[in-house]
């Protein structure tokens, strides 16, 4: 943010003049600020006369002789002050004219309702509260003759606080989020889970495919990685014989920046003892349908199209209209079967996909083209065949996944902490969340099995050997823990910023977290 040049030496000159007159914005008193604006606007028509003190910043002024109207905001909303010169001292009136937009100023007064109608109070007491030295963009109410606040999406990420006060449905957004979090905390510590707390640095950053954030431990001369997931723990847990344990944490995945991939992120994980998918299955629909119903008033949540990142919604998929999309979590999820789908939007046949060797073989007689990019599908770039699957899940089945889903039986290849499906051979017991065509969760009937986990673990090292550097570690010590004996378990993982989003209608990661990681200013612009 760039300022007037002479704009805070002017300020610095008036927050001067307020000390020398006995104001010092800075001081250590506290001020006895109990009630909101909301609160009062509500209230003062059965209240009038009464006395109350309240603060906030000064988003409006405008001045009438001897006498001045101020609207100051508590954030969440603004409530009107008038201010006459013959009500206070001479030191006060002067240094109600040194504040400025943007300035906290404290006040104590008599509630009463203006000739139009406003809830007001008459200032009797006034204390600035703090001086801001920059020009602060406030904006006017919806409905006054102009609204204005940040649209630079930079100015707004880098400096969050601006965006909190210029701009109210950015600031619902983050509130939201907060709440949903909240609200998701609830639902676990009523169905009697555990929460509890996992390392951030690890020897061995395990329970997912990514690359690591490296650090070095100056007391143990040791070098360890930020955790990317935080599966691997958890589950050391439960072998402890503790039935049910959920954790809220940050993960950090050293990966791309995109709308919706954020390398530090907050990730839900939960897991339960003699729980298979069915039961993690119903723990994701009553999770969404509770936390919608609690934060939003109902599990019909509904969100404008424009605010969706390109058009992803087709029109005849029921509950979908032109204008918005209209989510109904108050009912079970969809079951989709992944080869029954890829076979449905591509053609391609389970037998199709019995193997790698099969699989190039049928997309080179059918050149299958990517629907989006009009590129044909190249099965000689995949290591496996699991990977090939998951390809094509994503380009032909995912677009189609608008209404809250669930896709089961997902390939052995990539999934190497799930139980292998004993029906389908090359195949786990797992299954991924999908709403708008997006993953939103990704659930296992964990594996229990010490041996069968370490031949996994064994695969994932000579893929590592050949050059995958997302293959998963060895990591001995979970291995002895599974040897000690863990419970069947089913297990899920949910990124909260991606719910968040889902839940508030937001386009892009950056919405709904309170600070992103932004390049340094001069640099390139941050927008995708």
């Amino acid at each position: 943010m760039s300022d007037n040049a002479n704009e805070r030496e002017i300020r610095l000159g008036k927050l001067a003049r307020l000390r020398e007159i006995g104001y010092d914005p800075y001081a250590v008193e506290s001020f006895p600020f109990t009630e909101t604006a909301e609160n009062l606007k509500d209230t003062t028509a059965q209240r009038e006369g009464e006395v109350v003190p309240f603060a906030g910043r000064i988003v409006s002024r405008r001045e009438m002789g001897k006498s001045q109207f101020l609207h100051l905001s508590d954030g969440a909303d603004r409530f009107q002050i008038y201010v006459r010169k013959n009500d206070i001292d001479e030191a006060a009136w002067e240094a109600l004219n040194l504040l400025d937009l943007g300035d906290h100023l404290g006040v104590v007064g008599s509630l009463f309702i203006t000739k139009t109608g406003e809830p007001s109070l008459q200032v009797s007491e006034l204390k600035p509260l703090s001086k801001s030295l920059h020009v602060v963009p406030i904006p006017k109410q919806r409905g006054e003759e102009q609204w204005y606040g940040l649209t630079d999406t930079n100015v707004r990420f880098r400096h969050r606080h601006l965006d909190l006060i210029t701009n109210p449905d950015a600031r619902r957004t983050l509130v939201d989020r907060s709440r949903i979090v909240t609200a998701v905390r609830r639902c676990f510590n009523a169905w009697g889970y555990l929460e509890v707390e996992t390392p951030m640095l690890q020897q061995e950053a395990g329970g997912a495919a990514a690359r690591t954030f490296s650090a070095h431990y100056n007391a143990y001369d040791l070098e360890v990685d930020l955790r990317i997931s935080l599966e691997l723990y958890l589950k050391r847990i439960l072998c402890g014989d503790i039935p049910r344990v959920y954790e809220i944490g940050r993960v950090f995945r050293n990966e791309g920046v995109s709308n919706r991939h954020n390398p530090e992120f907050t990730l839900l994980e939960f897991y339960e003892a003699y729980a298979d998918l069915e039961v993690m299955m119903q723990r994701v629909e009553d999770l969404f349908r509770t936390v919608a119903t609690e934060v939003f008033g109902s599990p019909l949540v509904r969100i404008k199209r424009e605010s969706q990142d390109g058009d992803i919604v087709s029109e005849d998929v029921a509950g979908f209209s032109e204008d918005e999309v209209v989510l109904d979590f108050g009912k079970p999820w969809r079951r989709v079967d992944l080869l029954s789908a890829i076979e449905e939007h591509s053609g391609l046949t389970a037998e199709d996909l019995s193997s790698l060797e099969n699989a190039k073989a049928a997309l080179k007689n059918r050149n299958v083209v990517n629907p989006v990019t009009g590129k044909r599908i190249n099965a000689d770039e995949e290591r496996h065949l699991g990977g090939l699957i998951e390809k094509l899940l994503e380009v032909f089945v995912e677009p189609h996944l608008q209404e809250p889903s669930f896709v089961i039986g997902y390939p052995l290849e990539t999934s190497p902490l799930a139980k292998k499906d004993p029906n389908r051979p090359g195949f786990t017991r797992r299954f991924e969340g999908y709403v708008l065509g997006r993953e939103i969760c990704n659930a296992f009937s964990e594996i229990n099995d010490p041996i069968d986990q370490r031949e996994r673990f064994q695969a994932q090292m000579a893929e590592r050997a050949s050059g995958d550097d997302e293959a998963h570690p060895m990591d001995e010590d979970f291995l002895y823990a599974l040897e000690s004996g863990m419970p069947p378990t089913g297990g899920c993982g949910i990124g909260m910023d991606r719910m968040v989003m889902l839940l508030t209608g937001a386009r892009h990661i950056r919405q709904v977290m309170f600070f992103p990681m932004m390049r340094p200013e001069g640099h390139a612009s941050d927008e995708d």
